[in-house]
């Protein structure tokens, strides 16, 4: 049964906040937990790369190279600690990405961690059961693929999975960028799209955000995006400053509001507290799966170029 709605919570993470262990991080995690839950959210959002903060209480001098290895030292104590956040106050929680061992199973057994093992950046979606999905993002920036800094494996399967009756997908930051990967989820009849997201440069965050829009209207599907604020160390100790916002759009359609925007905040590289949290009520779910499934007003469905050829002239 699909639900005539679902309230999204999205918190764009201050990066700026040293923390002295991962204890403290989960800490401040329960502390925006509580908050979308008392406003109601079913599932709350974190950005990518959540586990740049763990950077602030790594060992000192540590190398650019040795950053992700590092992570992956944290992830299987992070992913158990999450799960009972879930559990206990009966919220799904994205909690961004932090990266894994390509070897490490899509479960929540321990990340194995040898010398000779690649690392994907994993998405981790933990539901109120216990349910643990999660998401390797597939199409790598320059920085990620890097041999001599976060040298990272690109994953190869595109996962689609249903909660609460709602069809949903995840892609992470660079992949909301690429038409390729939003022609293959075209015929999977998505309702929403989740997007964590890092983006250092305004540039960045206007690519990610507005092809999340664009993912809106094609797909015919709510797409809920959002990226940290603030500055971490990064490769090797240098403070870099993120700038990034939090948005859910929706297909631009008469009965949605025209706008193709449910919820969104401005960009910025600085923020106070946590960070900012916002709630996106009661998206129509239902709504737009009637949309996609004929009453929109132009859109002509899962349309491929299959049958057009490229002339030169």
């Amino acid at each position: 049964m699909i639900e005539k709605s679902l309230s999204l919570a999205l918190w764009a993470v201050n990066l700026d906040i040293p923390l002295s262990s991962l204890a403290e991080w989960v800490g401040q995690i329960r502390t925006r937990v509580e908050s979308a839950k008392n406003a109601g959210a079913d599932l709350l959002i974190m950005p990518e790369y959540v586990s740049e903060q763990w950077m602030s209480y790594a060992p000192s001098g540590i190398c650019p190279d040795e950053e992700i290895p590092w992570m992956v030292t944290q992830a299987s104590e992070a992913k158990e600690l999450l799960k009972q956040l879930a559990s206990s106050y009966e919220i799904a929680l994205l909690a961004g990405t932090f990266p894994v061992a390509t070897d490490a199973d899509d479960d929540m057994s321990e990340e194995p961690v040898n010398d000779n093992d690649g690392y994907y950046n994993r998405a981790h979606l933990f539901l109120p059961d216990g349910t643990y999905i999660t998401q390797d993002k597939l199409s790598l920036t320059p920085n990620e693929q890097d041999p001599n800094a976060w040298c990272l494996t690109p994953g190869n399967k595109l996962k689609v999975f249903t909660w609460r009756g709602v069809r949903m997908a995840i892609l992470t930051c660079l992949d909301i960028e690429m038409p390729a990967l939003s022609s293959l989820i075209a015929d999977q009849d998505v309702d929403l799209i989740l997007v964590p997201s890092m983006t250092s440069k305004l540039a960045g965050y206007n690519r990610v955000f507005g092809c999340a829009k664009a993912r809106a209207i094609e797909l015919q599907a709510a797409v809920a995006v959002v990226g940290p604020i603030g500055a971490t160390s990064f490769l090797g100790g240098k403070r870099k400053n993120q700038t990034s916002a939090a948005a859910v759009y929706l297909p631009c359609e008469e009965s949605l509001g025209h706008t193709g925007i449910a919820t969104e905040i401005s960009p910025s590289d600085t923020t106070v507290g946590l960070g900012p949290l916002i709630i996106a009520k009661d998206l129509p779910i239902e709504e737009i799966r009637e949309l996609r499934n004929g009453s929109a007003e132009v859109w002509p469905g899962g349309w491929t170029a299959d049958h057009i050829s490229v002339e030169e002239v």
